[in-house]
């Protein structure tokens, strides 16, 4: 217990996203079972991107349930949906992304395995950075608006063709749970295993890839970063900018200019690394400032 103790001490960050993981993912018995939880609190959106269809999820995905309504024929918008993600993104941000997501658990996971060559950031780093709003805009809303069926139905492009995460927690535990799944996958399937594939292995060298390039929930969360509640502060008399912040920083960002840009998914080790002291954050303990007395 001692030893829990010590490591939850020196990683926090990690033992809330484990929690918040298995929390979110606590229904034991459909991964025995191959089935869904279909209670009452599935109707509720969880903050973190985490697939509806996943054996053991407990809640909803924000992206698949704002697809799920613009995809039908009865409903155009969600006032609790929208309503769901502006708060929360109020309230957090990309604190989210950073520490209550279980995608990014994996991610983070991943960039631990050691492995030869680690980049910090991929070449055309700005342009890969606008690939999520596009994603948001173009996948999540637009094409399942405009392109429907003969019933007035759409498609959720998004959840159906790009999410890696739902092909993690759900698809493959119930391709393994289903025999006539497994006979039924088809070349989306295949698409979307190569999809996991490709990101697992970029997430070994480059630090969570999903969440800074293609992530439509991190974008949304983005973009309330300014005005979200928790934010870092940076104190400007304290700060000398000697890029301590930005070298710690597995995203690369220059945090004594921008502490609270849309990229930023509050993980806290700016805070940690800064030798003065002048980066200040709510959830993680402030570093005593270096003295430099004679």
């Amino acid at each position: 217990m001692g030893r829990l103790r010590a490591w939850i001490k020196v990683h926090p960050r990690a033992f809330v996203q484990l929690c918040v993981t298995a929390l979110s993912n606590g229904y034991a018995v459909g991964f025995a079972k191959g089935a869904i939880f279909r209670g009452r609190t599935k109707g509720l959106c969880l903050p973190g991107l985490n697939c509806y269809s996943c054996p053991g999820a407990l809640g909803a995905c924000p992206i698949g349930s704002l697809q799920a309504v613009l995809t039908s024929r009865e409903f155009s918008f969600s006032f609790y949906i929208v309503g769901f993600l502006l708060v929360v993104g109020a309230l957090c941000g990309r604190f989210v992304c950073g520490w209550l997501c279980p995608f990014g658990l994996f991610q983070d996971l991943l960039h631990k395995i050691p492995f030869p060559k680690k980049l910090q950031k991929l070449p055309g780093e700005k342009g890969l950075r606008c690939l999520r709003y596009v994603i948001l805009v173009g996948f999540v809303i637009l094409l399942p608006m405009c392109i429907t069926d003969a019933f007035g139905m759409g498609t959720p492009w998004f959840c159906a063709y790009l999410c890696p995460a739902g092909t993690l927690e759900a698809g493959i535990p119930l391709m393994l749970a289903s025999g006539a799944l497994r006979e039924a996958a088809g070349w989306v399937f295949r698409w979307k295993v190569l999809l996991l594939i490709l990101l697992i292995l970029l997430s070994l060298i480059v630090y969570r890839p999903f969440c800074r390039y293609l992530c439509p929930l991190g974008a949304v969360y983005g973009l309330c970063n300014p005005v979200s509640l928790v934010r870092l502060t940076v104190d400007t008399q304290a700060c000398v900018s000697c890029g301590a912040c930005q070298s710690a920083c597995p995203l690369d960002i220059p945090v004594w200019q921008r502490p609270n840009g849309p990229d930023c998914i509050r993980c806290g080790k700016c805070v940690s690394a800064c030798p003065h002291g002048a980066i200040q954050a709510p959830f993680v303990k402030k570093r005593s400032a270096v003295s430099t007395g004679g």
